[in-house]
């Protein structure tokens, strides 16, 4: 056998030998502790390899520091923060306590102030709403106002809305519309004049024409059909019977 097989033969062998060693119970265990191994207040995944902070601790180059939580302040939901409690704010890497005015209250977040309803914020206080009369406090919103019904704003008083005759105040009760039967012209009602064959129609200011008739101008003339032909779904026009198809103001046979 030749030098080199002796060398080939000996460094499989070492190999072989190695291979064997890391696969023994005692030597793989080491391996894993040392994968494993993890700082102090620390613990090691629930799922998958590695290690995490213990909570109220945080992760700082391999090692974990305690979290210094502020007066007024707790560990958030994380463990490795933290928040302020209701009615501190953040200030600096402290809580600061919220100055509630007078005639507020802590918001829902708890991290600010909104003034009671009938003030407003001016200045970082609450003033109260100045009501003028023929008004009230608007519930939509908070600090404002809105007119009673029967009157509409007019910079910062309510002025009565004049409703004409046969007109009556909508469900705004800002404006007013007409009775029906009768159509706005200007600031008054002017009552329809309704053609023969007319009839008032759905939206009870304007008229419409009954079936078989069309508007033209202020009447309603008969729909002139041609043969082979029927009134429309709108009743005010006309289309070709089935196998007919128009042509102008006729209706000729469909050749295909």
């Amino acid at each position: 056998m030749s030098i080199q097989s002796l060398r080939r033969t000996a460094s499989c062998r070492f190999l072989i030998a190695l291979l064997a060693l890391a696969s023994w119970p005692g030597v793989a265990a080491a391996q894993q502790d040392a994968a494993a191994a993890a700082p102090l207040n620390a613990h090691k995944k629930t799922h998958g390899d590695g290690w995490e902070c213990d909570r109220g601790y945080r992760s700082v180059r391999l090692s974990c520091v305690a979290v210094d939580v502020p007066p007024n302040a707790y560990l958030d939901s994380s463990g490795s923060g933290w928040k302020c409690n209701r009615g501190f704010r953040e200030a600096g890497g402290t809580c600061a306590e919220i100055n509630v005015p007078a005639d507020a209250f802590l918001a829902s977040s708890g991290s600010a102030w909104e003034c009671r309803r009938g003030y407003r914020n001016v200045d970082q206080s609450c003033v109260a709403v100045e009501v003028p009369p023929n008004a009230h406090l608007a519930s939509s919103y908070r600090g404002g106002w809105e007119c009673d019904r029967g009157y509409r704003r007019l910079g910062r008083s309510c002025v009565a809305i004049a409703v004409p005759e046969n007109a009556y105040l909508d469900s705004s009760g800002d404006r007013w519309k007409c009775e029906r039967g009768f159509r706005q012209s200007g600031d008054s009602c002017a009552r329809l004049e309704i053609p023969q064959q007319g009839f008032i129609g759905r939206s009870g200011n304007d008229w419409d024409c009954n079936r078989g008739y069309r508007k033209r101008d202020a009447s309603c003339v008969a729909v002139e059909m041609p043969m082979n032909a029927h009134l429309g779904y709108s009743g005010n026009s006309w289309t070709c019977d089935s196998g007919y198809r128009q042509q102008g103001e006729m209706c000729t046979k469909d050749r295909g």
